[in-house]
């Protein structure tokens, strides 16, 4: 049973979809190579901007973008980390800002211990 998780929260412009969705295949692929349990993204679907907060305005996305959801589960958090260091350092991996089909400054991130799985 996974007791780790890191989440995203992404916009990302809808012209750019199947490019996100290139780069997420590869960088899924290296993450449960490397040991990761699962590796899920998520388009939107049915969401909406809030009154107060919203997935939307969470990321200041614009009207032209979209919101991927995604989580990486793993078996620990040490197992996340040494995962996540193999992942970054692979030659395959190409996290060149200017490379990719979002704004990374706009994605929203983070580490949680599982608390409730069913």
């Amino acid at each position: 049973m996974s007791k780790y998780v890191d989440g995203y929260i992404v916009p990302v412009p809808r012209d750019k979809v199947e490019h996100y969705r290139q780069v997420s295949q590869q960088a899924g692929e290296l993450f449960r190579e490397y040991g990761a349990l699962e590796y899920c993204e998520c388009l939107a679907e049915d969401v909406k901007p809030g009154k107060l907060t919203s997935f939307p305005q969470s990321v200041n996305a614009t009207s032209e973008e979209t919101i991927v959801f995604s989580w990486i589960t793993f078996e620990s958090r040490a197992e996340r980390d040494r995962i996540n260091a193999l992942v970054m350092k692979d030659p395959r991996m190409n996290m060149d800002p200017a490379s990719l089909p979002f704004d990374g400054k706009r994605m929203i991130f983070g580490g949680f211990e599982v608390l409730v799985k069913l």
